[in-house]
């Protein structure tokens, strides 16, 4: 309580109404799987768009795992994604090399590691890319100000300078970088034009602004574009960029191996690696040795066309590696989460609720079907462990019936549902078509679902947008031999469209046999836990017990009157103790409050049935 130890008048805030509970997102996935570029470890950033997507992981052309093209599954699942109503997703890559050496499947030029060398920043065949450098001669930046000292407008601490008429020894037409300097005489802040020496002691080859052979000092800079290799090519343009370490806009900051930023991290491709040069005019003298100038600073002379100062590298070397196996789809990193890659790197991010790894059962039936089972387990177990997640599974490819109950048969999870058969679309890429995994379409069908009818509605009878037939068509006997086994279909009706007709789990359990229930329970869940941290370390009394029943209750009755809970009455809808019925002495001497709660969930009509017989007119009652 607060103290009172002066007369006066205090006031005091007091809550009079019971903490309330939020329901927490349901529409957010998270998939895995192989893509063309971007980081292999660290934490997913959200994408909210295909075009965010294919900013950081690249296009959705084919991967190139060694002489074998294999459709980019996992693209195309983000678009399907997108596309059927999916506005927030989590992407983590599985990438798998077999070379050696520190940065095997990475791009780089020239080939052989140099004083400066250009490297992709993540591996894959999308990082081959042609790397252009566009330097940049400035006007005369030397005047005079009305104090009659000499200045250099717009100039900025370390920026690389050409220079005229320098005085003995630099030579007229030299390169030099500006350091910060406090000229003693003025009593002012200037700079001093430094060349080759690092060490600030020596300035035996520094000009100062008071020479009065200076006749005219123009800033240096370089424009970077980077355009990525494909069909689907794009180029990203950095301007006015400098070249000593530490400019605030140097290369070597801007395309640093350790990024100064997440956004670094994600969206500038290129790495830039300086190895024994130190400073603004050794490394764009390097740099200019690499592309065989001579002698180096001929191109940047102002009087020198503007096409010679314009140089191009290609990067090679990067490739797609070989297909991965269920050791990266699981990930490694269990103790640095910047370390984390594969499944693993999901476990940090509380708002995902579907997880699937499109793709990962293509070529079940030529070699991969080992991989595919324990990729499949990973996926399950991972749900399981997280508890308030679902794996969206996907049938093999190619198989009939038969075989998709067998596979079918092997698995059995109350946080798994199985979808059968692929989907056909249009390939955006050649305009032919192309049967793709269900996963990606029945994530976003989830989330439209969860956004326009809510989470307790069963995620069936949606019109898969994009599709323009199946792998299989399927007909009513058909999938009454594969709904009672929990194999969700796709089916084709007339003048209905392409419709996802499935809403089960694959488990045996029949209390959670239906998709709706096993998500709505995650979300009660969830809900609860979050809007309840308040209640740990409060004093565990009956007035305590009141409070968190009110608040729960709260939340039910909202979810009854939402219509998302059965029955006519609250009391037939949900009920919630917590009193000295649900905890005994022992559990408050152990300091733990038991809260009994029971909901009454609506379940989908899966079976309408209309009951017709012959009625006579003239019967009564």
């Amino acid at each position: 309580m607060p103290e009172y130890l002066a007369p006066g008048v205090y006031i005091e805030e007091v809550s009079y109404r019971a903490k309330t509970i939020e329901g927490v997102s349901t529409s957010t996935a998270g998939f895995v799987g192989a893509t063309r570029y971007g980081p292999i470890e660290g934490e997913p950033e959200l994408l909210t768009s295909f075009a965010a997507f294919e900013r950081i992981y690249g296009s959705m052309e084919p991967l190139l795992y060694g002489t074998t093209n294999i459709t980019n599954y996992l693209a195309h699942a983000v678009r399907a994604f997108f596309e059927n109503g999916g506005t927030r997703l989590y992407v983590t890559r599985a990438y798998r090399h077999e070379g050696s050496g520190d940065y095997p499947g990475y791009a780089q030029w020239p080939e052989t590691p140099a004083e400066i060398t250009l490297r992709a920043r993540y591996p894959g065949a999308a990082g081959n890319m042609l790397v252009t450098f566009t330097f940049r001669i400035g006007q005369n930046v030397l005047a005079t100000n009305t104090n009659g000292n000499i200045v250099l407008r717009g100039a900025a601490n370390y920026d690389l300078v050409w220079v005229a008429d320098g005085s003995s020894p630099p030579a007229s037409g030299a390169l030099y970088w500006l350091e910060p300097y406090f000229d003693a005489t003025t009593q002012r802040n200037t700079y001093r034009l430094r060349r080759n020496d690092a060490d600030d002691s020596d300035t035996t080859d520094a000009i100062f602004l008071t020479d009065p052979s200076l006749s005219e000092v123009r800033i240096i800079t370089v424009n970077v574009t980077v355009a990525t290799p494909g069909q689907e090519s794009r180029e990203q343009t950095w301007e006015n960029l400098s070249f000593h370490p530490d400019h605030r806009q140097a290369l070597t900051k801007v395309f640093a191996a350790e990024p100064r930023s997440r956004s670094t991290a994600l969206y500038v491709p290129l790495v830039i690696e300086v190895t024994a040069v130190n400073n603004g005019v050794t490394i764009v003298e390097a740099l200019l040795n690499l592309f065989a100038t001579s002698p180096p600073s001929d191109p940047l002379d102002p009087a020198a066309s503007e096409t010679s100062r314009i140089f191009q590298a290609l990067l090679t070397g990067g490739d797609d590696g070989v297909r991965p196996t269920a050791n990266e789809f699981e990930g490694e990193g269990d103790d640095d989460p910047r370390r984390k890659s594969g499944l693993k790197a999901f476990e940090n991010i509380a708002d995902i609720s579907i997880v699937a790894a499109p793709g990962t059962t293509y070529g079940y039936s030529n070699g991969y079907q080992t991989q595919a089972e324990q990729i499949t387990g990973l996926l399950i177990s991972h749900c399981e462990r997280m508890r308030y997640r679902i794996a969206v599974l996907d049938a093999a490819d190619n198989q009939v019936i038969s075989e998709v109950r067998q596979y079918r048969g092997q698995i059995d999870s109350t946080h798994a549902a199985l979808y059968y058969p692929w989907v056909t679309t249009v390939n955006p890429l050649d305009g032919e078509e192309i049967n793709l995994p269900p996963s990606g379409f029945v994530a976003g069908i989830y989330a439209r679902n969860d956004v326009e009818k809510g989470v307790h509605k069963a995620p069936a009878n949606e019109v898969v947008r994009l599709a323009i037939g199946f792998e299989a068509l399927l007909n009513k006997a058909q999938q009454d031999v594969l709904n009672p086994e929990g194999i969700n279909c796709f089916r084709f009706f007339d003048g209905r469209g392409y419709r996802l007709w499935g809403a089960r789990t694959i488990s045996s359990d029949p209390e959670w046999k239906y998709v709706n229930l096993r998500r709505y329970f995650a979300y009660l869940e969830r809900s609860i836990e979050l809007g309840t941290q308040w209640v740990v370390f409060e004093n565990n009394d009956h007035r305590l017990w009141a409070n968190v029943r009110r608040t729960v209750e709260d939340f039910l009755f909202n979810e009854w009157k939402s219509g998302r809970l059965f029955g006519e009455k609250p009391e037939e809808a949900y009920f919630v103790r917590c009193d000295r019925s649900t905890m005994t002495q022992n559990d408050l001497d152990n300091g733990r409050l038991i809260c009994l709660v029971g909901v009454a969930p609506v379940r989908p009509a899966e079976f309408v049935i209309f009951r017709i017989g012959q009625w006579t007119a003239e019967r009564r009652g």
